[in-house]
């Protein structure tokens, strides 16, 4: 989208990142303070994904200088969380600033350049290093560009990326990449079924139902027999059968 200014020409855009939780909590600040404070300040709409997933997208939407000084703050804000975790470190070399853009794989080609003459320009120019992901996120045709350096040179760097993406648009429908929730580990103990949420053992009453109706029938029919052998029943008794509902969220991990 573009807009005209006092200023001559204005063009508005979104950005999408993709953040670890620890990151996320990090911008997001105390009762949301932070992330409070660097929409105001910036100018710009930043968006995090809901859900409980260990990955999440980060929209940032804006014009051009607010985009470029909401990617400032954050890049500031992760240096700062660099410089508190060495404070009683034994690491002396200080790792740099690391963001993951999410870019369409069709505009990658333009970053990369010809031969991987633009990007190799790329990181002459502003310092900051710069990898594109050979592969596409999982069920989407978006692949990660990852960014690291100090802050200065990662602004710069978006700044040059950003010129890329307006100049080369995507081809085609983008499928945008959506991070899938992690699946809670399942554990069975005293006839009854849990699922781990962090430091905790949660009971789950639909996987404790299918574990006992498992625990009470063989699995599987032996070799040459045609009904299942159970005590007391001949091939010319009926057998009784069990229908359990499980919800789709518990489906993959019992499958």
């Amino acid at each position: 989208d573009t807009k005209v200014t006092e200023g001559g020409l204005n063009v508005t855009l979104t950005i999408r990142l993709l953040m670890h939780g620890k990151e996320v909590g990090s911008i997001i600040g105390k009762k949301g303070e932070t992330v409070k404070k660097m929409r105001e300040e910036s100018g710009a709409r930043i968006n995090i994904s809901e859900g409980s997933c260990p990955e999440r997208i980060v929209t940032i939407t804006g014009p051009t200088d607010a985009i470029f000084k909401a990617f400032s703050m954050i890049a500031l804000k992760f240096e700062e969380d660099i410089n508190a975790s060495m404070t009683n470190s034994t690491v002396t070399s200080k790792p740099p600033v690391t963001l993951r853009l999410v870019v369409p794989a069709s505009q990658c080609g333009s970053l990369i350049g010809k031969g991987g003459s633009k990007i190799k320009e790329i990181r002459e120019s502003t310092g900051a290093q710069v990898q594109v992901a050979g592969d596409m996120l999982p069920n989407s045709t978006e692949r990660a560009v990852t960014i690291s350096g100090t802050p200065d040179a990662i602004i710069q760097c978006v700044k040059q990326i950003c010129v890329v993406m307006l100049e080369s648009p995507p081809k085609g429908a983008t499928i945008p990449y959506r991070p899938k929730p992690a699946s809670a580990p399942i554990i069975f103990a005293g006839g009854q079924a849990f699922t781990i949420q962090g430091q905790y053992a949660i009971p789950h009453p639909d996987l404790t139902k299918l574990h006992q109706l498992a625990m009470q029938h063989p699995p599987f029919t032996p070799l040459g027999q045609t009904t299942p052998g159970f005590p007391g029943l001949d091939a010319t008794t009926p057998t009784s059968s069990h229908e359990l509902t499980i919800p789709n969220d518990v489906s993959g991990p019992i499958v």
